[in-house]
């Protein structure tokens, strides 16, 4: 049995975040005006801080994203009879609810509102409590070096080799655990890059006024949907941060790069105005009509973010009115008018996919058996309502369309519009099709992204093309 007691930091060691940054993003998204007194409080001390911050809202230690296998190895210490003790800078509201819920440690040292536990207070409580080179200590930052240089033995965790090499400068390093590489496709997951597909939609005006090929049309709206794209990353980096507690309870959903803890969220605050600045600086090359439509999805998506997503019914609504801005966005990009039958049909097109969209995770939720969708407002029995509302809706959306083949446009635009009528029965299928696996339980998160990976849908989307086409050009095209 070792009789050296091991002291273990919190942020960054034993989870895989910074529980100061979450507490400042929770109050950000649960109680935004508090915030105005952070001055103040900042002139009182970071302790303050911290304690101000814990108790603004409430958070679940069971679903922090912990070091698992420096938790695995924790176990084993303490059951071969080693005495833990959490230490960190975090406030003790945090720290106590954290070593309640894994019932390891044997106490637990904190800040108080007083003292901010880090650094040199750290180590000269250590010191105090256990005397010079009685402890052990697991860290993983620059700061943790001066507890180290009076512990008996560090264990570094997490840490960049820099801290590693200082660390063994000032004490003998007994183990380490190495942290997890952050590569290109973890910062496409950041950027939630496979999204920007959805942005193709910019195209569907100029595509169906029959005005791609235009070489000054086609720069303007690539310029566009890049502005778009970097737009939609900031969202959702945005959306990602405010909504880590309700990703952490979702069995997918979790994994994500920052509810993980692959990428710590002060990364996230500092990314997000970054993607919106650049976004809008390719805007501003396409016009002002487009920067204006820009800005109007970017605060939608701001305020789905901050509170229409709790809505019943509403959060499908906005959710059809984003993907349906970015079909206005590209007419404004290419200064063309816009179709009344394009966005009656895109409106409740979209409408359906929202709703399957909330359908599918209602089901998910259902399957583990909570009664209420975490985060949302809805109840896991309301599915079968909302399964209901999206077919009608997606199917409303193919009446629209054959509307829209019966009318004059239809003569105006295409050679042989007769060839068009076989797109009805093909956007009926895709739509019973989308429900049906809906309802099987195998749909995605996002049904775009879903109808992107699936042969059927793909298929169906293929079949539309060769329609449109023999329509504009006629059997001998």
């Amino acid at each position: 049995m070792n009789g050296i007691p091991l002291a273990v930091d919190l942020d960054g060691t034993l989870i895989q975040t910074d529980t100061l940054h979450e507490a400042a993003l929770r109050a950000l998204r649960e109680r935004p005006l508090s915030l105005l007194r952070l001055p103040l409080w900042l002139l009182q001390g970071r302790a303050v801080v911290k304690q101000q911050l814990a108790g603004l809202s409430r958070f679940d230690p069971s679903v922090l994203p912990y070091n698992q296998p420096l938790l695995d190895w924790l176990t084993e210490q303490r059951a071969a009879g080693r005495r833990l003790v959490l230490c960190t800078a975090a406030d003790r509201s945090i720290a106590d609810a954290v070593a309640v819920h894994l019932g390891i440690f044997d106490e637990v040292l904190a800040s108080d509102g007083q003292t901010n536990l880090g650094g040199t207070h750290k180590a000269q409580a250590l010191e105090r409590r256990f005397g010079a080179g009685g402890f052990d200590y697991a860290g993983n930052a620059r700061t943790d070096i001066k507890v180290w240089s009076r512990a008996r033995q560090a264990v570094v965790v997490n840490a960049p080799e820099s801290v590693s090499r200082a660390a063994r400068q000032v004490s003998e390093v007994g183990q380490t655990f190495a942290p997890q590489p952050v590569g290109p496709g973890t910062l496409a997951r950041v950027l939630r890059m496979h999204q920007w597909a959805k942005n193709l939609l910019l195209f569907m005006a100029p595509l169906a006024a029959h005005m791609l090929p235009e070489a000054g049309l086609a720069t303007s709206l690539i310029l566009a949907f890049l502005a778009f794209s970097l737009c939609a990353s900031a969202v959702y980096v945005a959306n990602d941060l405010l909504d880590l507690d309700s990703d952490r309870h979702h069995p997918r959903k979790r994994r994500r790069p920052f509810a993980s803890g692959r990428v710590p969220v002060a990364i996230g605050v500092a990314l997000a105005p970054l993607l919106l600045g650049g976004a809008l600086l390719l805007a501003l090359q396409v016009g002002p009509a487009f920067v204006a439509w820009l800005v109007a999805y970017f605060a939608l998506t701001c305020a789905y973010s901050w509170g229409l997503k709790r809505l019943v019914i509403v959060d499908c609504l906005v959710l059809a009115m984003l993907y349906t801005l970015r079909i206005i966005a590209g007419a404004a990009a290419a200064d063309i008018p816009l179709s009344f039958w394009l966005l009656a049909f895109s409106a409740f097109l979209f409408l359906s996919l929202a709703f399957v969209k909330r359908y599918a995770e209602l089901e998910v939720q259902a399957g583990i058996g909570r009664e209420r969708a975490h985060g949302r407002g809805y109840l896991t029995s309301d599915a079968p309502l909302v399964q209901s509302l999206g077919v009608m809706s997606g199917y409303a959306a193919v009446v629209v369309l054959a509307l829209y083949l019966n009318s004059d446009s239809v003569l105006r635009l295409y050679h042989s519009p007769e060839f068009m009528w076989c797109a009805v029965p093909v956007m009926l299928f895709w739509i019973s099709w989308i429900w049906m696996k809906a309802h099987r339980g195998q749909m995605h998160d996002d049904p775009l992204l879903f109808a992107l990976r699936d042969r059927a849908s793909l298929a169906a989307g293929a079949l539309f093309f060769v329609v449109l086409m023999l329509g504009s050009r006629g059997w001998a095209w």
